[in-house]
């Protein structure tokens, strides 16, 4: 019978290791004569993924989906249509936020595409004057192409879904698509997002590296205050076009698709507030002559209708008087 002593079994071990740092160097001699090692294996979405769309632009020039539009580059990628009355303009918005934050970058290292799904009505000219509307800056196009091309395109980089995108309405799937083809990292972002994450997302996450964090202590971070349903409601909903104060977005550009809304509450009758929240396009259609003035007056942009009960649009109501009372506090009452 033969004993392993430890002295053997370490021999043993050594071999092992010798003959598998073998085998891995003449992988790497093989791939140096042209054929790529498993391990420098390029990402699986390229050019054999996604479809090269044939499409054109908010100015007439057509352009290749893979080769001009996202090939090496990180983009963020949503689907709309400019007869939209409720999504659609708010992640219009929204996205116009996340373009002023990133400043100059949007065009140079990150690109936005914004693609119609109503390929019919959404001609290069009507894509251009909605990109007027919403003042966007460079870096971002409006797109248009063939029904069944979009389809299909929609389809590979996930954001279709069968049994909402039936064909027979607009309603589609709301998720932007935000990634690096180069690395292959894609990722799903609701339009609802914070803008700030939005960026970093696309300024930093996506860019595989992130500026050195400065150290601060945990024990001077600010107490954080849980916000009511209706803050939230107009932090998600709301503030993609509209500030509250001079120092909520407004100053900076951020938050001028509307109005602002401190004092609201004191300028317009409770009802109708409530209601204009709910259903600004009923409001619209009926020629109400204040919904009239206000679609007039900001660039003809429709409020969106977001489908809230007429709770949640009181809790917003409630959150704009706080929020109003808090800032612009009433005078004491003088005695005679």
């Amino acid at each position: 019978m033969t004993l392993h002593t430890p002295r053997s079994r370490a021999l043993g071990m050594h071999l092992i290791l010798v003959l598998v740092t073998f085998l891995l160097a003449s992988q790497v001699l093989h791939a140096h004569d042209g054929v790529l090692a498993p391990t420098e294996s390029a990402t699986p979405w390229g050019g054999d993924y996604f479809p090269n769309t044939l499409l054109t632009n908010q100015d007439g020039r057509q352009v290749r989906f893979f080769d001009d539009l996202i090939k090496g580059k990180v983009v963020v990628i949503n689907f709309i249509f400019t007869t939209c009355s409720d999504s659609c303009p708010l992640e219009t918005a929204r996205l116009r936020q996340v373009q002023q934050l990133l400043g100059p970058r949007v065009g140079q290292d990150i690109f936005f595409y914004s693609i119609s799904i109503d390929p019919l009505s959404d001609t290069p000219e009507v894509l251009k004057a909605y990109a007027q509307r919403f003042k966007v800056g460079p870096g971002w196009q409006f797109l248009t192409g063939e029904f069944e091309a979009v389809t299909e395109l929609r389809k590979k980089l996930g954001l279709f879904i069968e049994g909402v995108d039936n064909g027979r309405n607009k309603d589609h799937n709301l998720s932007l698509i935000v990634g690096n083809q180069g690395t292959g990292r894609w990722m799903k972002a609701s339009p609802f997002e914070n803008p700030w994450i939005l960026a970093d997302q696309l300024a930093n996450t996506l860019q595989n590296w992130k500026q050195p964090s400065v150290e601060e202590n945990y024990a001077d971070a600010p107490e954080i205050r849980p916000p009511s349903n209706g803050e939230e409601l107009f932090r998600t909903r709301c503030a993609s076009c509209h500030s509250l104060g001079p120092q909520d977005g407004q100053g900076i550009g951020m938050r001028n698709i509307g109005p602002d809304l401190i004092g609201v509450t004191r300028l317009r009758d409770p009802a109708w507030l409530n209601r204009w929240i709910r259903e600004p396009d009923r409001m619209l259609a009926e020629k109400d002559p204040i919904a009239l003035e206000l679609f007039q007056r900001f660039d003809r942009i429709p409020m969106p209708n977001l489908r809230l009960d007429e709770r949640s649009a009181q809790s917003i109501v409630e959150f704009l008087q706080e929020e109003t009372d808090r800032q612009q506090p009433l005078q004491a009452a003088q005695v005679p």
